[in-house]
């Protein structure tokens, strides 16, 4: 039965609009404005739907002195190298903390935790200065492309966040099958690879979106250890536009678009693995 429509449902629903519109509109008006001619984009009062698909400000983008798709390319392979390991290295840490019996494995989760409060800030230097002073080949380790990807990917490749959720999510599977596994000779790798794993899919993809929207939005990491624009990421790219073609937005916006349009899609999609994952093992 539906329950009748009282003053105060209709002032929640419009506060749920209002504030739905307020989110989404700026997204739409980036994407809306990059097919915008500039004519378009600067006038006044201005338009908010586009008089048809202008590609110009794409062209433009792309033609322009940064090389936004060697850029683009850069963040999807920073992006991928990252996510992968961080599932790994926090599969791994987190089957070790939960089914395997050592000693102080509460005390070193307890560490593992406290990494969580250190501040970024702190040690991007330290960082920094261990990398840079790092020889690939004789010369320098960021002198290189190969070299700066792997500068850009080595301080991520694991993360006290991915182990903390996927041990809560791992607590949650029954000793009794585990224990039967054991008994039928399942080994340690067989057991996590063909049995949690395959009943651990949501946590997964929560661990996989958080670290990838995380490494597809960095800025100043890339910032420092890129020494020339091929090395750098979208988001510097992106910058880099904004800085030699501040005349015409519709360049800014088109570069903006190319960088959200993969985390929209993620959290569009993945919205779901996201609200399960991180609910894993808050009821137990």
């Amino acid at each position: 039965m539906r329950q009748p429509l009282t003053a105060g449902r209709i002032v929640t629903y419009a506060v749920l609009i209002l504030s739905a519109l307020a989110v989404i509109f700026p997204v739409y008006y980036v994407i809306a404005g990059s097919i915008m001619s500039p004519g378009q984009i600067s006038s006044y009062p201005p338009d908010l739907f586009p008089h048809g698909i202008f590609t110009g400000n794409y062209e433009g983008a792309s033609s322009s002195g940064t090389p936004i798709g060697r850029q683009y390319l850069n963040s999807v392979l920073q992006t991928s190298i990252i996510t992968l390991s961080q599932l790994i290295t926090s599969v791994l840490a987190a089957y070790a903390f939960v089914f395997m019996k050592m000693w102080g494995r509460t005390v070193l989760f307890g560490l593992f935790l406290a990494t969580l409060m250190v501040p970024w800030e702190s040690i991007v230097l330290p960082n920094y200065l261990t990398i840079t002073g790092w020889e690939l080949g004789g010369e320098r380790l960021t002198a290189s492309y190969a070299g700066t990807m792997i500068a850009l990917v080595l301080p991520f490749l694991a993360n006290a966040f991915g182990v903390f959720l996927l041990r809560q999510s791992f607590l949650q599977f029954p000793t009794e099958l585990r224990d039967a596994a054991t008994i039928d000779g399942c080994g340690h790798w067989r057991f996590l690879r063909r049995i949690l794993i395959p009943l651990n899919k949501p946590a997964l993809a929560a661990v996989g979106l958080y670290v990838f929207l995380a490494a597809w939005n960095q800025f100043f990491w890339p910032l420092l250890i890129g020494d020339s624009a091929d090395k750098r990421t979208l988001q510097i790219g992106i910058s880099q536009l904004n800085d030699a073609e501040a005349a015409d937005p519709g360049l800014i916006l088109a570069g903006v678009t190319l960088s959200i349009l993969p985390t929209l899609a993620i959290v569009v999609f993945g919205q779901r693995f996201i609200v399960r994952g991180l609910t894993a093992g808050a009821i137990r």
